[in-house]
């Protein structure tokens, strides 16, 4: 299957990923989530369910958190399913892929953060080996809803339902910082600017928290709060500082988009058109489009500049819950 420059994927409550090329909003090709084996169901997990997806920096593979595993895909495979990843015990909230390609990181409702490696054999008697570390705190199971990576490749940031955020060192093995910016609110999205400059982190009373990342006088790293911006007065689902370093975009249950400025954190425009929540966004490369996914059951294409739908993606027949974009 030859691969498009753009790579547009969603998933949806109707147990599809779909794969779009993104000039015609057509739909080439469609995955169906492996079959659910009924005790899977009778313990309340349902594999279907995809919570998250990211594409691997070589366009190869895409990752789907589902509950409580990840599916890995082969984006240029009909069929597509590579492998199954096996160790959390609830709903994957979070994953993604180091730069290296060579490994990936999750983070699940089971409150643990994980590292992957994938390129341990693709054999069922060795999945669970394929988790290289796990992070969590003694006695903690508090759900973990958002794990993001700084660009130094060596800190995973998580954010969880206790609205605490986590900082986790992947070479000391263990949690070095905490941030509680306000408690009991949880932390639904977090984002590292692509400099690792700033991080960002959104909850579900409709804030968003701004820190500088400077580098400390120990080996890690530190934070000072420079911001907190009321952005929405709902839920936040998603929040994503562009790849220019320019914007921050929040995407809101109140059904829209709003773009603001990094340097002031002023509002530069709102994107409207989504009848439902938007639960996900992300940027293009070069910041001048960015990608959405709602409950409406589209997925929508924008004009950074003008701030004008630009396509829209129709083909799920229930919520879109998540999307991922690469134009590298």
């Amino acid at each position: 299957m030859s691969q498009p420059s753009v790579i547009i994927a969603t998933a949806s409550y109707d147990f599809t990923i779909r794969f779009w090329e993104a000039q015609s909003a057509s739909c080439y090709r469609a995955i169906n989530y492996p079959a659910v084996p009924q005790r899977e169901l009778d313990e309340g997990r349902n594999p279907q369910n995809v919570n998250k997806l990211e594409i691997s920096p070589d366009k190869r593979h895409l990752a789907a958190a589902c509950n409580p595993y990840i599916r890995l895909f082969d984006i240029n495979f009909h069929h597509g399913h590579v492998r199954t990843f096996v160790a959390h015990t609830s709903n994957v909230t979070a994953v993604g892929f180091h730069a290296d390609g060579n490994s990936m990181y999750s983070g699940s409702e089971d409150g643990t953060v994980r590292i992957w490696d994938l390129r341990a054999p693709n054999r069922p008697e060795v999945y669970e080996r394929n988790c290289l570390k796990a992070y969590h705190l003694d006695g903690s199971v508090t759900p973990i809803n958002t794990v993001v990576l700084h660009p130094n490749q060596i800190e995973l940031i998580s954010g969880d339902q206790d609205g605490i955020i986590r900082v986790w060192d992947t070479r000391m093995n263990s949690c070095t910082i905490e941030l509680v910016p306000e408690p009991d609110t949880a932390i639904r999205s977090l984002s590292v600017m692509r400099d690792g400059s700033m991080l960002a982190a959104a909850n579900d009373g409709g804030t968003c928290y701004i820190w500088n990342i400077v580098r400390g006088s120990q080996v890690g790293t530190e934070f000072e709060a420079i911001h907190k911006l009321q952005a929405h007065n709902r839920h936040i689902l998603k929040c994503v500082l562009s790849p220019d370093n320019k914007y921050l975009a929040t995407a809101s249950s109140d059904k829209t988009v709003k773009i603001w400025n990094v340097d002031s954190f002023t509002l530069d425009k709102v994107l409207t058109g989504h009848q439902r929540w938007v639960w996900d966004c992300a940027f293009s490369v070069d910041a001048k489009f960015i990608l959405t996914a709602s409950s409406d059951m589209t997925a929508r294409l924008w004009s950074m500049e003008e701030g004008n739908e630009l396509r829209v993606y129709r083909g799920h027949n229930k919520a879109i819950v998540c999307c991922a974009l690469n134009d590298v």
